[in-house]
Order: C-alpha cells, then structure tokens, then sequence
C-alpha cells in the first residue's frame, strides 16, 4: 500500500470509509497503486486503468479508458461532454452506493480492454497560440514577462492564454492574469503543480 495514497484518504475526512473500501477493491485486483496529479491512480502493466478521487458532494472513480467500457449499468458518466474524449466517471455518494463486485467487474474489464490495446489517444492541439489581448498588453509593458513566457512549451503558453480567453468577465480576467503574472516569470507553469504529484 501506497503512503501518499493513505494520506491522500486520510485527509479526505468526508469520504474516508468509501475511499477505503474502493481502495480495498483495487488493491485486491492486483494493480500497482500510486499518486498522480495529485490523486491516487491504479496501474496495470504500466497504464494508467483507474483512478480515486474525492469531492465536496461526491467520491469516485476516473477510468481513463472508460468509453470503452460496455456500462450496462450505466454507471459512468462524461463530466467534460465535448472536451473529455476517453475518460468517465463513476459517483458514489454513501458507502451504500459502492458495490464492490460491480466494482470489480468494471476494473477488470478495463484491464482486459488496456490489454487488447483499446486506448483513445489525446489529440494534439493544432490550432495557433491566441494572446489574449489582456495579456499582450502585460508583455508591451513588461519585456522580462514576454521573454519568460516565451521560454516555456507551446502547450504551457496555450495553457495561459486559455486560463484568461475562458474567462467571461472583465474582473475574472484580471484576477487570472495576475494569478499567473508571477508564475511566468518564476518559470512555473499553470498546472505544474497538478503534474509533479
């Protein structure tokens, strides 16, 4: 058993007794358990297959293949419809929800999928890096910023860009741009933190 992952489960007060008894189901499968992003993620064969989360109202369950589970439960859900190809969710609100042989049933499923090769692979985003115009206008003034900024990957600067473009109002913009003003020129990306787990 992973330590971060017990930590992870421990600090998650609300959802402790479902992580744990998930958790238990996993472990019992045989997968290799560890922490990523920040969650605890469950390895077969060096793929990630399954991974636990916990939230304010719900915990649950991420299969990172999960489209092409069969689902005659209709258990999973798309929690990004249009952006999220492959992934799905499964919620769990009470301990009661948790059936650990459907569980099972669903992760080893999974397994056998990963291992017949049925993976989505992530599209690359080809579309030109769009400046925001709230942020071209912080490298006008700011020579250093735009340098920094330039240092990083294509990805990481669309990253940026799209952090403030999503945003719908003036205010929220604003806040965003100076969220990350201080991360550029410290060379940390927007989701490096999410990463490094």
């Amino acid at each position: 058993m992973n330590a971060k992952v017990t930590e992870y489960i421990n600090n998650k007060n609300t959802w402790t007794q479902e992580l744990n008894l998930l958790r238990s189901v996993l472990l019992e499968i045989g997968f290799e358990e560890t922490v990523k992003w920040g969650a605890p993620v469950y390895v077969h064969k060096g793929k990630n297959i399954v991974g636990l989360s916990a939230f304010k109202n719900y915990c649950g369950l991420w299969f990172f293949q999960g489209s092409f589970l069969i689902d005659e439960q209709k258990k999973l859900v798309n929690v990004q419809e249009g952006k999220t190809q492959a992934m799905r969710q499964w919620r769990f609100y009470t301990v009661e929800d948790i059936q650990p042989d459907l569980v099972k049933q669903y992760a080893l499923e999974a397994i056998k999928n990963s291992e017949e090769g049925k993976e989505l692979k992530v599209k690359k985003n080809t579309k030109p890096l769009s400046i925001p115009d709230e942020l071209q206008l912080e490298f006008d003034k700011n020579e250093r910023l735009k340098e920094a900024f330039n240092v990083f990957s294509l990805s990481k600067q669309r990253e940026f860009s799209d952090y403030i473009s999503e945003a719908k109002r003036e205010a929220t913009k604003q806040k965003r741009l100076e969220k990350i003003i201080p991360m550029i020129l410290n060379g940390v990306g927007l989701y490096d933190k999410y990463k490094n787990c």
